[in-house]
């Protein structure tokens, strides 16, 4: 494999795992509250919808479209969300903005569900999956969850993919991550705070946003040196950029609160 098929299938892999960890988060809450039968079956269902997009939208982008053409528009795409995963996790490890907490998610969405319904309706509800009823609510809150954060899984992968020519490698690395997801999930069951979600999307913003500058210069016809080698230079540019933006914005939010405790009423 060379440099750019591994770095995309972790670009892949990682990107997948924090929005699987997201969706998790909703399934595992809507099938405590709600029943796990209905959850898993909302879960298959927008599994299902999502990989009928990638066949759907990725396979002809990636036969039909000029290679040149495809790297210009999807390396600007990549930017867009590179940049933004990259933005927010310099607020957060700089502390200008709260750190994603799956238990807090967990806990709010297990509250939502549960509001306005009896302990025993809750509680013939838990059962549901042993005497084989459904859950309207159930249902569409794990689907709507996992299609919700898988859409921009199917981003990533289509964008990936097919302007690398791997699209079937962007899936496998999508696919791997779901198992890997499932199955730490299972093992830590609501423990999901564990998983170094921030740390993943920082990196995760980095190699999206070295991916996009590439493909757009490749695209319009520049011959980066050392070719794919180039990825892994740009990478290290953007981790110093992350880095250096994080030590700043930190040393800026002491400022801000005192200034804010100043103005404050007296």
């Amino acid at each position: 494999m060379t440099t750019s098929t591994v770095v995309l299938a972790l670009a892949v892999f990682g990107a997948s795992a924090v929005e699987m960890v997201e969706a998790l988060t909703i399934v595992a809450a809507a099938g405590v509250t709600r029943g796990w039968r209905s959850a898993l079956e909302g879960t298959v269902a927008a599994a299902l919808v999502l990989a009928a997009l990638v066949i759907a939208v990725g396979v002809p982008l990636a036969r039909l479209v000029p290679i040149n053409v495809l790297r210009v528009v999807i390396g600007a795409l990549l930017l867009v969300l590179g940049l933004d995963w990259l933005r927010k996790a310099v607020l957060r490890a700089s502390g200008h903005k709260a750190l994603h907490d799956e238990d807090a998610i967990y806990a709010r969405t297990v509250a939502d569900l549960s509001d306005g319904g009896t302990v025993a309706s809750r509680s013939a509800t838990a059962g549901s999956w042993r005497h084989g009823r459904r859950d309207a609510t159930g249902f569409t809150v794990a689907f709507k969850g996992v299609f919700l954060e898988g859409m921009e899984v199917v981003l990533i992968v289509i964008t990936l993919g097919a302007s690398s020519g791997h699209l079937a490698l962007a899936a496998g690395a999508a696919a791997v991550a779901a198992v890997v997801v499932c199955a730490v999930g299972y093992l830590v069951a609501r423990q999901l705070s564990e998983v170094p979600e921030n740390a993943m999307k920082l990196a995760v913003g980095i190699m999206l946003t070295s991916f996009g500058v590439f493909w757009v210069g490749e695209g319009s016809g520049l011959h980066w040196p050392g070719s794919d080698l180039m990825i892994l230079v740009l990478v290290g540019v953007f981790t110093a950029t992350a880095a250096v933006l994080s030590l700043v914005m930190r040393r800026i939010a002491p400022a801000r609160q005192a200034a804010a405790a100043h103005t404050g009423p007296s």
